[in-house]
């Protein structure tokens, strides 16, 4: 038997690239979400999808967000978290009291 590795380069980069194949329409709870990516065929990916990272560092592959969809909608939902601690912090990183 003879087998057959075919490795596609991805970017000039000597490292395996970890994406999504396929995604699922599964609406996610915001409360277990704590970050996200965009998928990007142009990146080298065989499709485009959002990537969320849950709290439990799971990696959970979902469309990508169009304008009413719930993946724009947690998007914007992170986006917003994320800008509030932003605010919630002074100049050198600290929290303000």
């Amino acid at each position: 038997m003879l087998c057959v590795c075919v490795c596609v380069p991805s970017a000039s980069t000597d490292q395996a690239l970890d994406c999504c194949l396929t995604t699922t329409d599964t609406k996610l709870p915001h409360r277990v979400v704590k970050s996200y990516s965009i998928q990007t065929v142009s990146g080298g990916c065989r499709i485009a999808a959002t990537v969320f990272v849950t709290k439990k560092n799971l990696r959970l592959c979902a469309p990508p967000a169009t304008k009413k969809n719930w993946v724009a909608k947690l998007i914007k939902q992170l986006k917003r978290k994320s800008h509030k601690g932003k605010d919630r912090k002074g100049k050198n990183g600290k929290r303000r009291h």
